[in-house]
């Protein structure tokens, strides 16, 4: 049954979405009942569409966070929703029983949201929104009223604040200037529990000179809504043009975060549309030189930048920040970082975008004082970093969660992923000023936790499994792999250094045991008997790790852990299947199983992808960060070695004419697969 859903799966490849192109998703069928928006982010602000006209779900604010609905841990902020717009037209109220051809477009090459809809035979309707890429806290609406009869139009910019901010305080301002007049709407709060103050502010452009442009007018509804808006009168086939700047920052970013939202917004207001415009679209041009192409399949090309768009939207170079497994499209997950960033989402970003993943690095390198405080709490030396990590890096799991104290993979993983960092870069500097001081930490934590039992027998016991079902094992396999790994990559580090490592950390990862069964299978812990598992655990030791390359093994932990793998598990883990069986050489299996990873898992209008078949929680980055693994590594053969990323031997479906990477690595390398 499951080998026939997936070559259904796979024909669909060939025919959904037949109307778009590779750079566009459209969704042109929109059910609001059954929507799950998509998201228009820079790595700092994330805002989520909505299936109202002119509206937006929420605004998300990257590295911020308070306690507030999930009761006693943190939560990525909402904050004030800055880009919602109500519109009359002769003096009624424009809203979803008013409109026709509703279709909204993401276009991914220049990260806009474009939404189209009539008002019967009054007025055509387009809007275009983006979270400015070179202003990492600024946002801009640019709004094209087309009137097909004489109309009297009513915009309105509207600033909300979400239920959960206190104090909201809302002001408006006009700088007036001999050559502008500055219009200043702006919201100021505090988080739930008083320590974070957000603000957003915003603006209009308008293309008439100064002293013509419109009038306005501010209006308090009340303390958590007020609008300006201006009236318009528009002759049959004039279009009118204007657009909303608009910017949010909290007392995380800066200290007077009120001040600086209006002063950013002053900013863009003054560099004008076109500006803003050519900016924006030459830093995401620089982004999409890492790109994807698989000649004759224009659905499989999308889907794939569809992934990229997300991991590039969700964060940017030159900051501390991390991803989460929901990115900025929500508060899935809490926005608290997990392994999903170092073992699912960080690869791809490491390949395609290595600045980017330097970002995601320092977020945790700066919370490296934390991880040690956790450690020491737990009666080890070095660095435990936590499994749910939020703004200080202390461990923000919920108490019931299990996966808290004991889901100890995640230092491994991190490790795991410091070293790939220096692999791919060759950057000495960054390794002695960032890596090694991890790394080092990492090891010194290893050697703590192992429980030295005899030769062959420093176990690591009583963790939560990568294969989250087993809680409370012994020598998980997942864990102790990552374990050694991280070892032996922190003497890797000193020996590039010219440093003199701790011998300990090579003892100590050779006695560290891999348990197999009688038959040689890997052993998943020391306890499992062939139960269900949650998500892939064993398999992960022949990809990403290689612990091993042996072909009978990797064969042989296939045959076993797929059956046992639940239909109900997250996305990412039938994507590291495909890999595998790329790498065993059955490229159809491998494409039926790449389909199944995530075909499954798209949801209405726009295929954005939930976190397991069936689920309501997109988007859901780690799946994307499997699924692009499976692309890049699976079928493009690409491979992260000691002298950089390298091709290895690796075919493509049938269906495929050629498979074209683009901008990999330090030299934005090229690569290709197929004819």
């Amino acid at each position: 049954m499951k080998t026939l859903f997936f070559s259904i799966v796979s024909l669909l490849l060939g025919v959904a979405l037949h109307s778009q192109d590779a750079w566009n998703v459209v969704a042109d069928d929109i059910d609001p009942s059954n929507y799950y928006g998509v998201t228009v982010a820079n790595g700092i602000i994330g805002i989520v569409s909505s299936a109202e006209p002119l509206k937006v779900k929420d605004v998300v604010m990257n590295g911020t966070y308070d306690y507030y609905q999930r009761g006693r841990v943190s939560n990525i902020l909402k904050t004030f929703n800055h880009v919602n717009m109500n519109l009359d037209i002769d003096k009624r109220r424009i809203g979803p029983n008013d409109i026709q051809n509703y279709k909204q477009t993401l276009n991914m090459k220049e990260a806009a949201l474009e939404t189209t809809f009539d008002v019967g035979t009054k007025a055509s309707v387009k809007t275009t929104m983006m979270a400015l890429r070179h202003l990492p806290y600024t946002s801009m609406i640019v709004v094209e009223i087309k009137a097909k009869e004489a109309i009297e139009i009513t915009p309105m910019s509207v600033i909300e604040a979400p239920v959960h901010l206190n104090d909201v305080r809302n002001y408006y301002a006009e700088i007036d200037r001999p050559h502008v007049l500055i219009p200043l709407m702006t919201s100021v709060g505090l988080s739930p529990s008083g320590r974070v103050k957000v603000a957003a502010s915003n603006s209009f452009i308008f293309e008439e000179g100064h002293g013509t442009e419109p009038k306005l007018i501010h209006e308090e509804w009340d303390y958590n809504m007020h609008l300006t808006k201006f009236h318009k009168k528009l002759r049959a086939g004039q279009t009118y043009r204007f657009c909303v700047v608009a910017s949010a920052c909290s007392s995380e970013q800066y200290e007077d975060p009120h001040n600086e939202a209006e002063r950013l917004t002053i900013y863009a207001m003054l560099e004008g549309k076109d500006r803003l415009l050519n900016r924006h679209k030459q830093a995401w041009e620089e982004l999409w030189k890492s790109n994807v192409t698989v000649e004759g399949d224009e659905d499989v090309t999308r889907d794939i930048r569809f992934a990229l768009y997300h991991l590039y939207s969700f964060a940017r170079e030159g900051t501390a920040y991390s991803l989460s497994p929901m990115g900025l499209s929500g508060l899935g997950y809490n926005g608290h970082v997990f392994w999903d960033t170092e073992l699912w989402m960080y690869p791809p970003l490491l390949m395609m975008q290595p600045e980017i993943a330097r970002s995601l690095l320092e977020y945790r390198f700066e919370r490296l004082d934390a991880a040690k405080q956790n450690a020491f709490s737990h009666g080890y030396k070095g660095a435990m970093f936590p499994w749910e990590s939020a703004g200080d890096g202390s461990e923000d799991t919920p108490v019931w969660a299990l996966t808290g104290p004991f889901e100890h993979h995640i230092t491994g993983c991190i490790g795991w992923a410091f070293w790939k960092y220096f692999e791919v870069t060759q950057d000495k500097l960054w390794l002695e000023q960032r890596g090694y001081p991890v790394l080092k930490e990492i090891a010194d934590y290893w050697s703590s936790r192992v429980e030295r039992n005899g030769k062959g027998r420093y176990d690591i016991n009583n963790v939560v499994a990568a294969d989250e079902w087993a809680e409370n094992v012994d020598n998980n396999a997942f864990t102790n792999a990552v374990a050694i790994l991280s070892l032996r990559y922190a003497t890797k580090a000193a020996e590039t250094l010219g440093v003199v490592a701790d011998p300990d950390w090579d003892h100590v990862a050779d006695n560290i045991p891999i348990l197999k069964f009688d038959d040689g299978v890997i052993k998943e812990h020391a306890t499992y008997k062939g139960e269900e598992i949650k998500q892939a655990d064993v398999n992960l030791l022949a990809y990403p790790l290689k612990m091993y390359t042996d072909v009978e093994q990797i064969k042989r932990d296939l045959e076993y852990y797929e059956p046992v793998m639940s239909p109900t598990g997250p996305a990412m883990g039938s994507a590291i299947l495909s890999i595998l069986y790329n790498r065993l050489g059955d490229a159809d299996k491998a494409a039926d199983v790449f389909a199944y990873s995530y075909k499954r898992n798209e949801v209405p209008p726009f295929g954005v992808i939930s976190e397991a078949a069936g689920g309501t929680n997109p988007y859901f980055s780690t799946g994307a960060g499997g699924m692009l693994q499976a692309v890049l590594s699976g079928f493009g053969g690409l491979d992260i070695t000691e002298n950089g990323v390298e091709q290895i031997e690796s075919s493509i479906p049938a269906s495929w004419g050629k498979l074209v990477i683009e901008g990999v690595g330090k030299d934005e390398d090229r690569f290709e697969v197929g004819n």
